[in-house]
């Protein structure tokens, strides 16, 4: 005898019960989106991320000191950090110093290492999780190497690169090194810097530009001129 099944008023196969099958397919139902909901949650990035490029000084470090305090994002800047581990008595340190001595680029392994430290840091102090990054990245390499390391934790939402004549540059540089004191604001170091970021970072530009993340500013222009451009990029993300 086949059990009775009150939904249905005859006697069947539980297992063939049009209730027992509605369960079913809630029940499946229900399970299929948790599993969206899981993958979502998953594929959720942690942090947002802004690069600003442009060549030495453009004005990266001023207009991202400003969008910190105003809009609230936390500013990185590569070149801060890698002359912060060049202070610190470390292994990378020689490497380092040697590589910003001659204008030349860091193995993208340890700039992206420091990046990434700073931003868990933040992340663990103060729960940001929006970053402008200045001066990063730098070549090919460099893109590839956060893709590998960066890529399921933080996504790319914009590119600002800050176009400025060298001639505008160099004289900002120079006025810098004045009172710096950093040994990389020299003529023959500023030259090389100029030289490495023509061959390594403007490649860089064009790739976000084919992507449509780049968004070019003219830099030659007041600070403030060019902050009302950038937080109102920055401030639609």
């Amino acid at each position: 005898m086949s059990p009775d099944c009150n939904h249905c008023n005859k006697s069947m196969k539980l297992s063939f019960c049009p209730f027992s099958a509605f369960l079913f397919a809630s029940s499946a139902a229900a399970y299929t989106g948790y599993l969206a909901r899981k993958a979502k949650k998953t594929n959720e990035k942690k942090f947002d991320v802004v690069f600003i490029l442009g060549g030495p000084g453009a004005g990266k470090g001023t207009q991202c000191e400003l969008l910190s305090k105003n809009l609230g994002w936390a500013h990185l800047s590569a070149g801060d950090l890698l002359r912060a581990e060049r202070k610190s008595g470390s292994e990378l340190a020689g490497i380092i110093n040697a590589k910003i001595s001659n204008g030349e680029l860091v193995p993208s392994s340890i700039t992206v290492t420091l990046i990434k430290n700073a931003m868990e840091k933040l992340h663990n102090e103060k729960k940001q999780t929006k970053f402008l990054i200045d001066g990063f990245p730098r070549g090919v390499e460099n893109c590839s190497v956060w893709e590998e390391q960066m890529a399921n934790i933080s996504s790319i939402k914009c590119v600002l690169f800050m176009e400025c004549p060298e001639d505008v540059l160099t004289a900002r540089l120079l006025e810098r090194g004045k009172t710096s004191g950093r040994n990389d604001d020299n003529i023959d170091t500023i030259l090389k810097r100029f030289r490495t970021f023509k061959t390594e970072s403007m490649p860089i530009v064009e790739m976000y530009e084919k992507k449509g993340l780049s968004k070019t500013i003219v830099a030659d222009r007041s600070v403030e001129d060019v902050y009302n451009e950038v937080s109102g990029i920055i401030s639609n993300l």
